[in-house]
């Protein structure tokens, strides 16, 4: 499965650019998960590698308390640095050894993660601090959103085949653990951790520029590691991504919508 420090060192360097650019979880989420937990309001929500705290923080007003589980020392700096509320905390951990108590969380939840995860020991860890019926939940979003111009969703499209050519070429994926999201549900279903295990779908809006799409580019691990092996924002595709989206979109914010594939397990 790969090196998880390889994957920490991923990931640092551009909290600042990953809090920005990234989308929020969709405002749906938290009933649904409430709805399948049979909570109105959580005790206690756990999100297992949380990063800059953009879906920890999202679930302030509805739990009682939230903790946020997350390796990366600039992601929890980010993290602390832009929370107030005084219900929600960051710890550092991993998804596989958070050193929680057991049964002591209504939900645990994965925003754009569990795919940097080791897949069999989290389903464990989180089966165990877990309440006997509680839900564990990885949400994924659909990559790029659906945009007005679809020809900035092309142009975003040939921008990633070049940075995974580059991946290949230069071997800056080397040793990191990565599981393939389409398979997320399945694992879950064949650890035996969860009693019920579906996918359900939900989609909503967000707004976004040109300067967002690069931003959004930019907030992607596979892209700051081919940067911080030397290659300049030429070579790796960003000056072309942002001259094409500049032609295509304009300044202006449009409307954007995106989907998140949530899979849960209730255990």
């Amino acid at each position: 499965m790969g090196d998880l420090s390889a994957t920490v060192r991923r990931f640092s360097g551009f909290a600042d650019v990953y809090d920005r650019f990234r989308p929020r979880p969709p405002a749906a989420l938290v009933d649904a998960l409430c709805l399948l937990a049979g909570v109105e309001r959580p005790s206690l929500v756990v999100d297992l590698g949380s990063g800059t705290g953009t879906s920890t923080r999202y679930w302030a007003d509805r739990a009682a308390r939230v903790v946020g589980v997350e390796p990366s020392p600039d992601m929890r700096a980010q993290a602390r640095a832009a929370t107030a509320a005084p219900n929600v905390a960051f710890i550092e951990g991993f998804s596989h050894e958070t050193n929680l108590a057991d049964d002591c969380a209504d939900l645990v939840t994965c925003s754009q993660s569990l795919h940097w995860m080791l897949p069999d020991p989290t389903f464990a860890e989180a089966a165990r601090i877990l309440r006997p019926g509680g839900v564990f939940a990885a949400c994924d979003y659909d990559w790029p959103p659906l945009m007005p111009h679809w020809a900035a969703e092309a142009a975003f499209r040939r921008f990633m085949a070049g940075v995974h050519a580059l991946e290949r070429s230069h071997g800056s994926a080397e040793g990191v653990a990565r599981a393939e999201k389409s398979g997320h549900l399945a694992r879950m279903s064949a650890s035996g951790r969860f009693r019920y295990t579906r996918e359900f779908m939900l989609h909503h809006p967000d707004e976004g520029s040109a300067e967002r799409l690069v931003g959004l580019a930019l907030s992607l691990g596979g892209v700051q590691s081919l940067l911080k092996a030397g290659l300049s924002a030429a070579e790796v595709g960003i000056e072309r991504l942002r001259d094409e989206a500049a032609a295509i979109m304009g300044p202006e914010p449009e409307r954007w919508y995106w989907t998140s594939r949530v899979r849960v397990g209730i255990v």
